[in-house]
């Protein structure tokens, strides 16, 4: 006897349907699973025996096989036991077979005792289920928020097989599940007010969440770089749907998401310690997980104390802040994870953090102030658009009972508003190229698109071209200038750049003049 029945599995961040074959026949036990199963699916034949006998039921004491098809694709993880004893128990007539199962997937782990457990990736499971145009999902109950952020398909939480057999054959029924808003996260309150002075420091971020920039702060210790790095996310743009759905799917299947969570509501912010290896950093393993580059999709990913990461590491960066993703290739296959965030690194300028101090002496020699800043590569720095220097504060500015200092709801509304300036500019152009509504902020454009949406006044032009010569820019340094002052214009809501624009611009590349050995 031949039963079928749909479950999903994930590749990377997108879910595949799987259907399950299960054939019982009357012959000496034995039960056997194809279909290019993991050693976490073959290990599923003791779960599934138990669980059932645990639930009250027989197990068919006939000669199984399962299939989970296609045949020729990896299958990896425990979500098929639910799946699997399914099938095998409509064989044996526990399930009625006039139940149909053709519009249903399963989706779970099972214990011992037959609850349905948890698993990896649910929301990229139910997006394929409901791709694929099936009606109607099952799913462990601790997903069941999770899975019902996917319109358009009906999500049931399933505490038990005895539950979802009873719902199956009409004679207790499973109530249909909900979204629920946010993580299992407590989010901190955070705002740019509490940031004493650096008002210039600040203006730069501005710019940096507007255009989607990177961006790297230098200074002594205590001028507020974590600080600002860390309320970032107050000003950045809230998710989209689209973003929300992509995020959270990344979270999913790294196993980051709670049993209560269902879409992510507010941006990642990923600060992993210098400590870190670089699989950590930009994912991998046997069965290839996202790493902190991924986790950060549509966020900040934050690097203090940026030249003590190893050098290794932070040259891995340079390929995913270029492609937006990165792909991890193994014996068995290669999977791909998104990685579009903003890279946000703060650093002393010298070991003793204090070169260049007004008041405190370095105690560095000139040889190790270079040694120090060299660990950052040229080419990792070329990607960083924005990179300014914060003064030490004075007494004053750190006494201030009130330093007039804006809240960071405020500036939030004109990131938001600069950024739609910026959309609106291509989605009302006739002529735009195929692709680019696909940019959502000035630092995705690409050297094709910087000339067609950067146009410069003359004293713009004439700026910028003195400064090209005496500063010896690169290509990438040249076309970097131009973003910045492109999202600086926006912020104004001016459609050309002006030559204050580009000014402003350069301002944030002339670090590298004058700090020993960071070059670019």
């Amino acid at each position: 006897m031949l039963s079928s029945v749909f479950s999903a599995g994930i590749s990377g961040i997108d879910g595949f349907l799987v259907t399950v074959e299960c054939n019982s026949r009357q012959k000496k036990f034995a039960f056997d699973i194809v279909g290019l199963p993991d050693t976490a699916v073959k290990e599923a034949k003791e779960r599934v025996r138990t669980a059932c006998e645990n639930t009250g039921i027989r197990f068919p004491n006939l000669c199984h096989t399962v299939n989970l098809a296609p045949a020729d694709r990896r299958k990896e993880g425990s979500a098929f036991d639910a799946a699997i004893l399914l099938g095998l128990l409509r064989n044996a007539g526990v399930v009625r077979r006039e139940v149909s199962l053709g519009d249903k997937c399963i989706i779970g782990e099972l214990s011992l005792s037959g609850e349905l457990r948890g698993v990896r990736g649910i929301l990229c499971m139910c997006c394929a289920a409901k791709d694929a145009g099936l009606k109607e999902i099952y799913v462990p109950l601790e997903n069941a928020a999770e899975a019902a952020a996917v319109r358009g398909i009906a999500v049931y939480g399933v505490k038990n097989m005895e539950a979802l057999i009873a719902h199956l054959n009409g004679t207790k029924t499973l109530s249909q599940a909900s979204a629920a808003s946010g993580t299992n996260e407590t989010e901190e309150i955070l705002d740019f007010a509490d940031v004493r002075g650096q008002k210039y420091a600040k203006r730069a971020m501005e710019i940096a969440a507007a255009g989607g920039h990177n961006i790297l702060l230098v200074g002594p210790p205590g001028t507020g770089k974590s600080m600002l790095a860390k309320r970032l996310p107050s000003i950045l743009p809230p998710l989209s749907f689209d973003e929300a759905i992509e995020t959270t799917k990344i979270h999913s299947v790294a196993g980051k998401m709670g049993n209560s969570a269902s879409l992510l509501s507010s941006r990642p912010f990923r600060s992993p310690h210098h400590t870190m290896s670089a699989v950590s950093l930009v994912g991998g393993g046997i069965n290839p997980l996202p790493g902190e580059i991924s986790l950060a999709h549509n966020g900040v990913l934050f690097l203090d104390e940026l030249p003590e990461f190893p050098k290794q590491i932070t040259d891995s960066l340079r390929q995913p802040l270029e492609d937006k993703q990165i792909t991890i290739t193994r014996a068995n296959g290669r999977v791909t994870f998104p990685c579009a965030f903003m890279l946000v690194g703060a650093m002393n300028p010298c070991r003793c953090g204090y070169f260049g101090h007004p008041s405190r002496k370095c105690t560095c020699r000139p040889e190790e102030v270079a040694r120090y800043m060299s660990r950052l590569s040229g080419p990792l720095l070329d990607r960083v658009d924005i990179q300014i220097e914060l003064p030490s504060l004075s007494y004053e500015e750190l006494s201030a009972k009130d330093d007039g200092a804006e809240h960071s709801s405020t500036i939030r509304e004109r990131v938001i508003a600069a950024r739609k300036f910026a959309v609106d500019r291509i989605k009302n152009d006739p002529e735009a190229p195929a692709g680019s509504e696909r940019i959502f902020c000035n630092a995705m454009l690409d050297s094709a698109l910087i000339r067609r949406y950067c146009i410069l006044s003359d004293s713009a032009s004439a700026l910028l071209s003195a400064a090209y010569r005496t500063m010896g820019l690169s290509a990438r340094g040249y076309d970097r200038v131009l973003r910045v002052a492109r999202t600086i214009a926006d912020l104004a809501g001016s459609p050309l750049i002006e030559g204050a624009h580009i000014a402003e611009a350069i301002q944030y590349h002339k670090l590298a003049k004058r700090i020993p050995g960071l070059s670019t």
